[in-house]
């Protein structure tokens, strides 16, 4: 499986901004997809998942009633719309996928397959 995040740029805060990841290959009904994101000195830390096949999802308590995960299955797509977005939103986000999940979606060593990153852009 191949990922490629897109979708990123500059909003001011309290603005919204849509990120998008496109899957190719097969993505299977076990599977769960992630969107991490790492700010500049900071470790790479879980924002949103959702299983593949139930569309269960979770997110970070610091993105908790602001951003919304989706997915597409039949486009292979995942979406992250982001709203009332921060300055401390400001990271690389990354999309991954977990090809057989087993509950473990806060770990990083859990994804199999990593997207290479959106830049977003909060400024104050």
């Amino acid at each position: 499986v191949q990922l490629q995040a897109f979708g990123g740029g500059l909003v001011q805060a309290g603005g919204s901004l849509s990120i998008s990841c496109a899957a190719s290959g097969r993505i299977y009904s076990s599977s769960f997809t992630g969107w991490f994101r790492q700010a500049p000195g900071k470790e790479r830390e879980f924002v949103a998942g959702i299983r593949w096949g139930t569309g269960l999802t979770y997110y970070s308590d610091d993105v908790k009633g602001r951003f919304t995960i989706s997915r597409d299955k039949g486009a292979n797509m995942v979406y992250l719309q982001m709203n009332n977005l921060k300055p401390e939103d400001t990271a690389v986000y990354y999309c991954a996928v977990d090809r057989n999940y087993s509950g473990s979606y806060l770990l990083r060593s859990e994804y199999d397959y990593w997207g290479q990153g959106t830049e977003v852009t909060v400024s104050s």
